[in-house]
């Protein structure tokens, strides 16, 4: 399929990543479990039919858990620094930098808060993006989960939504639209941002996922 899949990553450094998760299952826990759900999403992505796969990073990755198998994971993408000086501007620039990557095909554009979602989803919504101009996919906590695109161009309204609020959602999609785009929507999902989020998300993952696995000992380690 003539589409890109981007990753938008953060290093799960302990004490930087998921610190709402960290704020009730500590700074170690939080970090295993943010790897766990980017080594699922980076596997989920490797296994779908598109042309190419981005991953968009920042952080200390040596400093992450899970560093090795991450890095090891990484080599099968590849690989750009996340730049700019806000959340919104550093995406805004991952759709521009992936667009150059892969040679101007249309960008699928996903975080690491999704690890239920499956190379069959991500088919589904790059064949959606191949009819549009552009594909949201709304989280159930008002933000979105995945944005394609099939110009760079067009990811530039991103710079004025603000992120991480529980409007993000509507206001990218009224933005994308105001620029004239066809949006098409696709499924919502759960991302993982704080441990009520954890047990929703977990019903949605495979079983023997990292992210289920991790979670299920956490919450065995604390009720120990």
């Amino acid at each position: 399929m003539s589409v890109a899949v981007l990753v938008v990553a953060k290093a799960p450094v302990p004490g930087l990543a998921k610190t709402r998760l960290a704020a009730t299952l500590g700074d170690a826990a939080a970090a295993d479990i943010a790897a766990a759900a980017l080594l699922d999403t980076l596997d989920s992505v490797a296994n779908a039919p598109v042309a190419a796969r981005i991953v968009a990073m920042t952080g200390d990755l040596a400093a992450a858990s899970r560093s090795d198998e991450i890095r090891s994971r990484l080599a099968d993408f590849t690989v750009v620094e996340q730049r700019g000086d806000d959340f919104a501007d550093r995406l805004a620039n991952a759709h521009a930098d992936a667009s150059v990557a892969a040679g101007g095909l249309p960008v699928l554009q996903i975080g690491m808060d999704t690890p239920q979602v499956s190379a069959e989803l991500l088919d589904e919504c790059g064949t959606a993006l191949l009819s549009a101009d552009a594909v949201l996919g709304m989280a159930r906590d008002g933000g979105w989960w995945v944005l394609g695109i099939t110009d760079p161009r067009s990811a530039e309204c991103l710079r004025a939504v603000p992120m991480s609020t529980s409007e993000t959602g509507a206001v990218t999609l009224a933005a994308l639209r105001d620029t004239g785009l066809t949006v098409g929507l696709v499924s919502e999902l759960a991302d993982v941002d704080t441990v009520d989020d954890v047990e929703a998300v977990r019903r949605a993952c495979p079983p023997d996922s990292r992210f289920s696995r991790v979670t299920l000992a956490v919450e065995v380690g604390r009720a120990g």
